[in-house]
């Protein structure tokens, strides 16, 4: 008997309709991919006919390797998965034990990760707009967003005393306070933003080249972006106005003034445009939060998860005790599980965390918006010229570190 199989899955190097379709390999090395991703394209000419994304060259074992470290040492891990904003995973993943334990942060705690989660997604739009003007060889746009944010990864690297990877959150609040003077300087940065901010409008908006090459190009539709699982600026680029800080508000967002931009056709155009506009929309809500910003403690007075001062570790046996407790042994969870969301840069950042009752999870997965944007880039590459691949990959900004599995 002749069984059919219904709509049989087509490998990508099996013989295309197009007798003279060529195949070739885009990666895992290659420069404009933006990490170690591969891109098996079935060619017509210049023609995309057919896209196979493969991100799998990363080998980390992320979600694998937090069964093994205590609750406290998985901070420097989460900082590792979206490393251009990588204080957002910090927060979005101490939320989530911390509503595991029952900790409800300090005021001045809330205010400031609200006020540090912008200001890394500032970062992280600025490296994703930048990277991709450049591609197209808008090379003074890019030098103008490029200095921004590096004067913001040089200010956030004054507060935590890193660079990139930052490990400021903790389970109960933050590592340390703002410097002196810390907040000035971050006034300054921000209207040097909005004066380069406004020559990179001028340079590229209205720029015939620039969109000739994104106009209607890389298109996907909110009905696709929906069904692939597609959240963040992709989506709303589609003219869907899904946004977890104004959806299900966490931290302080519910007390600040902002808007959600969206697109209208989900292409590579609205795909800048919304970042960009995402950008002033920080920018207010950091201004906002500098007025709002409360004095007090920055770490709860719980010391199940907060580490006693270090002046009080060498002075006496208790806060010793609790010291070496913390750090061996790792915070008691209770047992139970939770799944948390928060708005990262590039879309809905999960933990979604298993705990025993010990001091290690017994399960950590991360719902990261770089690996379910992959499932889908297909569509957006396809039927498109190859000049417009790499453009196209920029504006998705797949970062590495998320697609690890």
């Amino acid at each position: 008997m002749d069984l059919k199989l219904p709509n049989p899955v087509r490998p990508a190097f099996v013989k295309t309709e197009h007798d003279d379709a060529v195949i070739v390999n885009i990666g895992p090395s290659h420069p404009a991919t933006h990490g170690t991703v591969q891109i098996i394209a079935a060619l017509d000419g210049e023609k995309v006919l057919r896209a196979d994304v493969h991100c799998g060259y990363l080998h980390r074992g992320f979600e694998k390797e937090c069964e093994d470290h205590t609750w406290h040492n998985l901070i420097p891990y989460v900082d590792r998965l979206n490393y251009c904003s990588a204080l957002i995973n910090d927060f979005a993943y101490c939320d989530a034990v911390e509503q595991l334990m029952g900790v409800a942060i300090t005021p001045r705690a809330r205010y400031l990760r609200t006020l540090l989660a912008e200001y890394s997604r500032l970062a992280d739009h600025l490296t994703c707009v930048a990277a991709t003007l450049m591609e197209l060889g808008a090379m003074t746009a890019f030098l103008y967003l490029v200095m921004i944010r590096d004067y913001i990864y040089e200010h956030i690297a004054d507060l935590t005393g890193a660079r990139v990877t930052y490990s400021y959150g903790r389970i109960g609040g933050l590592a340390r306070d703002l410097p002196a003077g810390w907040t000035a300087r971050l006034v300054a940065i921000l209207d040097q933003y909005e004066d380069f901010i406004g020559r990179v409008h001028g340079l590229v908006d209205r720029n015939r080249i620039f969109i000739d090459r994104m106009r209607n190009v890389g298109v996907i539709t909110t009905e696709d972006a929906i069904n692939w699982g597609y959240t963040g600026p992709i989506l709303r680029s589609t003219g869907a106005p899904r946004d977890l800080r104004k959806d299900t508000p966490y931290l302080a967002y519910a007390e600040l003034d902002f808007e959600v931009p969206v697109g209208i056709k989900g292409d590579n155009y609205d795909r800048y445009y919304v970042r960009m506009r995402e950008m002033d929309e920080s920018v207010h809500m950091i201004r906002q939060l500098v007025d709002m910003l409360p004095a007090g403690p920055i770490n709860v007075d719980d010391p199940r998860c907060v580490l006693p001062e270090k002046s009080l570790v060498y002075g006496e046996i208790e806060s010793l005790i609790t010291h070496f407790k913390l750090i061996m042994d790792g915070p008691r969870v209770p047992a139970g599980e939770i799944y948390v969301a928060h708005e990262g840069a590039n879309g809905e950042l999960g933990f979604y965390l298993v705990s025993d009752g010990s001091g290690t999870p017994y399960k950590v997965h991360v719902r990261a918006p770089s690996f379910v944007h992959m499932g889908g880039a297909h569509r957006m590459l396809e039927g498109y010229q190859l000049a417009d691949v790499v453009p196209t990959f920029g504006s998705i900004n797949m970062i590495g570190g998320e697609c690890d599995r």
